[in-house]
């Protein structure tokens, strides 16, 4: 009797094994897509620093990740100049840096200078920024073949449709 329980449980144990249901959802995901701030101006914070701080919604998962880009200038009218920051500018006056962080809920842009900022307003004011959010379950495709200071390689690497931006403006 010991030995027929023992069958019928093996057998249990195998065909409960090999059971398949439907998937379950892979739950919520961030979409990649791209922000744009446009025409502002930074915030003082004193005269070697100007920032501006934004809210994300939705908010970002863990393992999504956001680059930046500073609008540096334009060929015409249909191709604007891109700059990935942080970026370093050697100017007469001295050195300013663009640089960025981000959580899940905000980001903030900040510009430095190693001199007066207000000495240079065209780089704190009327300034335009794009925002690019990279979903985490696309970082199998994040490798060293990507060029990520050329705004566009990424758009195109990630699939992102940039011809509709949300524009976050304060």
């Amino acid at each position: 009797m010991k030995k027929i329980t023992i069958l019928f449980a093996f057998i249990g144990m195998i065909a409960l094994q090999s059971c398949t249901g439907p998937q379950g959802d892979k739950g919520p995901q961030t979409i990649a897509e791209v922000f744009e701030l446009r025409n502002i101006d930074l915030d003082f914070v004193n005269t070697k620093e100007y920032n501006v701080s934004q809210l994300l919604n939705p908010q970002l998962y863990p393992a999504d990740v956001l680059l930046i880009y500073r609008l540096s200038g334009i060929i015409n009218s249909s191709t604007p100049i891109w700059q990935q920051i942080p970026r370093t500018l050697y100017l007469t006056e001295g050195e300013l840096d663009y640089d960025f962080d981000f959580s899940q809920q905000d980001f903030v842009i900040t510009a430095r200078g190693t001199y007066d900022l207000a000495l240079t307003p065209s780089y704190i004011t009327n300034e335009t920024f794009r925002i690019v959010i990279v979903p985490g379950y696309l970082s199998n495709r994040m490798s060293s073949k990507v060029d990520y200071s050329d705004y566009n390689a990424v758009i195109k690497t990630f699939n992102i449709d940039d011809s509709k931006i949300k524009v976050l403006n304060k």
